[in-house]
Parts: structure tokens; C-alpha cells; sequence
């Protein structure tokens, strides 16, 4: 991380009320616990955005509002913006492959087929931290249901609970 630089945390996930508690939205869910509750958010280069100082970081949380499979038009404009390095970058997901409440933190990789991911990748590079989320697989739970319709599905109630506990302990 370069220290003279802001911070962007991306939260990652669908506006609108629709997709509020979908396994797709578990960046969201992150940014909104993390960002002070008196937090006031903005529109600006195609995200909502919000700014705090933790430890004396600049930090910007911001939630592309392109949609998930064109997340890296918002990250671009505002890492442009902002000037913010690559490295300066964390991007928070689902994941499919890691199970419910379980979190995982890698620098760089493949998307694992995450439209999100692809996106960011594909307008900023790869070389930047991933604070991946488990959402769990619907064929580990003997689930008939196609993925894509499984991350834009509703978490049970307990699922909810589960993945704001796994927020609540998360650190970046």
C-alpha cells in the first residue's frame, strides 16, 4: 500500500431494492457495516461513494452502481479520480466456492467466472487485494439450481446471520 495515497474499497453487487440480501450483494452488505453509520453517501463516477479516516488512512467505500458485470467502469473512473495505485485497491465479493460465511483474502488470480471480477479485471489489471466471501454452492446442498440464479437468490435467515457475523469480525 502506498501511505500518501487514499484507500478504495469496492464493495461489489446490484443497486436496487431488488437485489438488497442477495448472495451477489455481499459487497455491499460489507461496505454498508463498515462505513460509519452517520455516513453520508454520494453519487460520483457511477458509484455511491462515502469517505472516513481509520487509523489516519484516507478510506473511500465505494458501491459500483453499473451494475455487477460492469463494476470496472466505476473502479476505473474513481481510482482516475482519485488517483489511487492499484495496490491502494480492495475489492470485496461473493464467492461461490468458499462456503457460506467462510472469508478468503488473496492479491491478484483468476475470476473464477465472476462477472465482477472479470470487469475490474479487465479495466484496472489483477495485482490488487480480493476479500472474497463464501456464499456457498447450490450443488452442495443438493440444490437443482443454475448459479446464476443462485447468486441473485435471497440468503435464508440464518445464511443473513452467518454472513453479517463474518462481516462484523472481517479486517482489511
Amino acid at each position: 500500500m502506498q501511505e500518501n495515497k487514499p484507500i478504495l474499497i469496492v464493495g461489489l453487487g446490484n443497486p436496487g431494492l431488488e437485489y438488497e440480501n442477495t448472495r451477489h450483494n455481499v459487497g455491499f452488505m460489507a461496505l454498508d457495516t463498515w462505513a460509519d453509520a452517520s455516513s453520508v453517501w454520494k453519487k460520483e463516477k457511477n458509484a455511491l461513494t462515502t469517505r472516513a479516516q481509520i487509523d489516519g488512512r484516507s478510506i473511500i467505500f465505494a458501491k459500483p452502481q453499473t451494475y455487477m458485470n460492469n463494476s470496472g467502469i466505476a473502479v476505473l473512473a474513481l481510482m482516475n479520480f482519485y488517483k489511487i495505485p492499484l495496490e491502494n485497491l480492495i475489492v470485496v465479493h461473493d464467492d461461490m466456492d468458499i462456503t457460506v460465511g467462510s472469508c478468503r483474502k488473496k492479491i491478484g488470480g483468476g475470476s473464477a467466472g465472476h462477472n465482477g471480477i472479470k470487469s475490474i479485471d479487465a479495466h484496472v489489471g489483477r495485482e490488487y487485494l480480493r476479500i472474497r466471501i463464501g456464499i456457498g454452492h447450490p450443488r452442495e446442498m443438493g440444490l437443482p439450481i443454475n448459479p446464476a440464479d443462485w447468486v441473485l437468490g435471497k440468503f435464508t435467515p440464518e445464511q443473513l446471520t452467518t454472513i453479517r457475523n463474518t462481516i462484523n469480525q472481517l479486517t482489511w
